[in-house]
């Protein structure tokens, strides 16, 4: 099979024409040094960030090694050692070839720069204005190796030591709101930077993950295991119990697991013991999926977790059953975050702890949620009625909050009161009066509901409807002229009318109350940086017809030539997964008169069901597959998080 060059594949992405791409041709025998897409780019033809894009997503970039060997700066067997200490030693080949010293740090940053096309520059930190530093925050600078040297008018200019994504530079100048132009730079001349911008010392690491005041963050899980574990190794399990929680690793040993977490984007980490001589095993939940993340020597198998309870100040001497607590993390590491903790004994005298990390911080745009245009029809109606019930369903993780203070906040106005009760409260909205449920004292989602109807409101949000007491009175509320809010742990919105009825609820007052009720799940989304478009074969559109019903497919209108399907690939980015980021599925079933009359006559669920399909919904499955079509994700996800 021929490798198509760069000129080829532009031409068949639609970037430029072929008459385009001769003049480009014509000018390089020229200027024969110059590769044919910067000359595109002198010409017009191209834009640099879609040139960037294809060289990245096809593989067209050259590589850093061959920069090196036509400079003349490395030879063959330079680079074959190097890469044989990269594989031992577990590090990149560009620290490999630093640390042997076959390469200068300059040469090698100025290859970096000669490789993405950007400008290298010398930096003098001494005379950096401190100024800068509010622009870009220090936890984002240390991640990503950055640091912000100057600025004039609306641009700023950052020092990299690897380059940006595209879409992270336009992400990036849409929060700060300034023009960034990037440029690349030595690492100690960064770490230089950043101790002065922020006074933060990291010349001792090359990696954000690994940085952040080393006190605190050590450079690696790896070298703080190993430096402790030298010349000590317990015969006996009862002399793990002499590593205790207090010890010095053992604090930055839990920091870095939590540090290390959340840099991932993890939503859970657990930490599971073993009897016996097993490591700790401690794995990461990322975008839906657990991953073992580090495996940790059996002697820390007491201490680890009862650091973890002294921090959420939980009793360390009660191993025999189950605790929960809160964590405020910024009182031991570099993070601003609440953890929230939940321990439970298992065999041996052992404890599992399970910590979520609470994604606080502002709801995401509504217009994010990935809503089809049906759907976002509905539910933005719903949103603009004055009175009755809005649910949204799904199982624990599926996004329901998410997507509940995403609507609020379409609503969250002056002139409206609105108070929520929620377990925890995770996303905060100025605004919005929020309650942080309490069952322990009788303060449960039923008593909180029950207080704000005294309270003088608008708009109402409960956490949960959990039992019968709490879905009479939302019911009572919304018929009494406030617009209800609530999530229900259902598979489906059909299935939610009937388990409400179920649950004792007076089908007259329920079905008058109702408005909408929206089912979630969250899939992985492909990742943008390595998914690979491709048209399907005509077998595999008629197993996907076949998949979302022939007649309901005939009415979307679609072809096969309309279909934009992407497998996942795998990169650096989304760490060799393929998946990045998650996107939601979605189901919303329409309580029209129709749907009132089923449920004032509590009809099956099929019937409700049939119904809805009727009145237009989509089934989650179905909104799925749309979401394939589009080449967001594709179906293996649709079908491991929706059952029909």
């Amino acid at each position: 099979m021929s490798v198509k060059k760069v000129g080829e594949l532009l031409v068949e992405q639609q970037l430029i024409t072929q008459d385009q791409l001769k003049e480009a041709l014509e000018l390089q025998k020229v200027f024969p040094d110059q590769p044919i897409g910067q000359l595109l780019c002198k010409l017009g033809f191209i834009k640099e960030s879609d040139l960037s894009f294809i060289l990245d997503q096809k593989n067209k970039r050259l590589k850093l090694v061959d920069i090196l060997l036509d400079g003349g700066l490395l030879d063959q067997q330079k680079v074959s050692h190097a890469r044989e200490v990269s594989k031992q030693s577990g590090i990149s080949l560009e620290k490999a070839l630093l640390k042997l010293n076959y390469v200068e740090e300059e040469s090698l940053a100025k290859a970096v720069a000669s490789q993405y096309d950007m400008p290298y520059i010398h930096i003098n930190a001494a005379e950096l204005d401190l100024s800068l530093s509010r622009f870009i925050s220090a936890v984002y600078a240390q991640k990503q190796r950055l640091a912000p040297i100057s600025k004039i008018g609306n641009t700023i200019t950052l020092a990299m030591a690897h380059p940006l994504k595209a879409h992270d530079i336009r992400e990036l100048e849409d929060s700060i709101r300034l023009k960034i132009i990037s440029a690349i730079a030595t690492e100690t001349s960064i770490s230089k930077s950043l101790k002065r911008l922020y006074n933060i010392d990291s010349s001792a690491s090359a990696s954000a993950a690994d940085e952040v005041g080393l006190d605190i963050v050590p450079d690696s899980i790896n070298d703080l295991l190993s430096s402790s574990s030298a010349g000590y190794e317990p015969d006996i399990e009862e002399e793990t119990k002499k590593v205790t929680e207090k010890d010095s690793v053992i604090v930055k040993l839990v920091n870095k697991i939590v540090y290390d977490a959340y840099m991932n984007k993890a939503s859970d980490i657990h930490i599971e013991p073993y009897p016996g001589k097993k490591d700790v095993v401690v794995r990461t939940r990322v975008d839906g999926q657990c991953s073992v993340y580090q495996r940790i020597p059996y002697k820390y198998k007491f201490a680890i977790p009862s650091r973890i309870k002294i921090m959420a100040d939980l009793d360390i001497a009660e191993r025999r059953k189950p605790h929960d607590g809160k964590i405020d993390f910024k009182k031991f590491g570099p993070l601003d975050i609440e953890l929230r903790v939940a321990t439970m004994p298992t065999v041996g005298g052992l404890e599992d702890v399970v910590i979520r990390i609470l994604a606080s911080g502002d709801p995401i745009g509504f217009s994010d949620l990935g809503l089809t245009e049906r759907n976002l029809r509905v539910f933005q109606s719903a949103l603009n009625t004055p009175y009755g019930l809005i649910l949204v369903v799904g199982p624990t993780g599926s996004g329901k909050t998410t997507t509940l203070h995403s609507g609020l906040a379409q609503i969250n106005k002056t002139s409206r009161k609105i108070w929520t009760a929620e377990d925890p409260v995770e996303i905060t909205q100025a605004g919005l009066r929020q309650v942080q449920i309490n069952p322990r004292i009788g303060f449960t989602f039923a008593a909180a509901l029950r207080s704000f109807l005294r309270l003088d409101p608008d708009v109402i949000m409960v956490g949960e409807m959990r039992d019968e007491e709490t879905a009479s009175t939302a019911v009572e509320a919304s018929l009494t002229g406030h617009l209800v809010f609530s999530t229900l742990h259902t598979n489906s919105a059909p299935e939610t009318v009937t388990r409400l009825l179920d649950m004792g609820l007076d089908p007259f007052s329920f079905s008058d109350s109702l408005i909408c009720v929206l089912a979630q799940r969250l899939g992985r989304r492909l990742c943008k940086d390595c998914k690979e478009s491709y048209r399907p074969t005509e077998t595999e559109f008629d197993d996907l017809v076949e998949e979302y019903g022939r007649s309901e497919f005939a009415a979307t209108g679609l072809g096969i030539d309309d279909l934009n399907l992407a497998r996942a690939v795998g990169c650096e980015r989304c760490g060799n997964t393929g998946y990045r980021g998650r996107l939601g599925i979605h189901e919303v079933l329409e309580c029209t008169p129709k749907m009132k009359g089923l449920i004032k006559r509590r009809a099956d669920t099929d019937s409700v069901r049939e119904l809805a399909a009727q009145d237009g919904m989509t089934t989650l499955k179905q909104d799925g597959l749309l979401k394939v079509f589009q080449g967001l994700t594709d179906i293996q996800e649709v079908r491991r998080v929706c059952i029909k």
